[in-house]
């Protein structure tokens, strides 16, 4: 993973599958630094953006924006801290990896709230066990722990 890094692609690891993408581009990233600027913690609540988080699947991801309800134990290898939290934000070409596949597996891994924004459209998505719900931006998501960001 740090080899691809290295080369400019961001690499993950899901259900044994390796998946790779070029490192986001300025659009992205300027969404990514919006929403995260926003980001209103609970107490004793963390956010840490393109961390590699290890699950116990074995898989290994990196969001754009996890919120953790603690800060993680590791400090120079993938945290294995189950985020409260992950913000996607999607890059051409990948919409089905972030709005289809995304949700499912990082709820499946105990994720509480998946928020998946499109900043080419202004698609919200906000996917809960109990549900997703679509929104417009600019909303502001809560979310189970009790922290709030806004898209």
């Amino acid at each position: 993973m740090e080899r691809a890094n290295d080369v400019g692609v961001r690499l993950e690891i899901i259900g044994g599958l390796y998946r790779w993408e070029p490192f986001p581009g300025v659009r992205h990233q300027i969404a990514r630094d919006q929403i995260q600027k926003s980001i209103v913690l609970k107490s004793g609540c963390m956010k840490i953006a393109d961390v590699s988080i290890r699950f116990a699947d074995g898989s290994i991801t990196r969001p754009d924006l996890a919120i953790f309800s603690r800060r993680p134990d590791e400090q120079d290898e993938a945290i294995t801290l189950v985020p409260e939290a992950v913000i996607e934000i999607i890059s051409k070409g990948y919409e089905a990896k972030d709005i289809e596949l995304a949700p499912y597996f990082y709820l499946a891994q105990g994720v509480k709230d998946v928020v998946i924004f499109d900043p080419y459209t202004s698609f919200v998505l906000h996917a809960r066990r109990d549900g997703r719900k679509n929104f417009t931006a600019p909303v502001t998501i809560r979310f189970e722990c009790g922290c709030q960001c806004d898209v």
